[in-house]
């Protein structure tokens, strides 16, 4: 499997079969997809007590650490981008 290493090596797709294709053959460096995230300043961020079974946030910490991410702004952005398909797609 390819990395990308850039967002320029990342093609324009002519439809959905060509860019299933190409993400078949590649996937994005860690520290790419790190960079693409949002990271607010303190002054816009509240902080907020979260519960977790020790098992999950065990598991949690290993996948972050797999993907150079710290666990924590893992877990923001997958609540980042389910809100956002929430949003656009109502709820499934």
């Amino acid at each position: 499997m390819k990395k990308i290493m850039s967002w320029r090596e990342v093609p324009d797709f002519g439809d959905e079969e060509e860019e299933a294709r190409f993400w078949s053959e590649h996937q994005l460096d860690a520290r790419l997809m790190n960079s693409a995230l949002h990271r607010p300043d303190v002054r816009e961020s509240t902080t907020i007590t979260l519960r977790f079974d020790p098992r999950m946030l065990a598991r949690i910490k290993r996948l972050a650490r797999s993907r150079y991410l710290n666990y924590q702004s893992m877990i923001k952005q997958w609540l980042s981008e389910r809100l956002e398909s929430e949003l656009h797609n109502g709820p499934r």
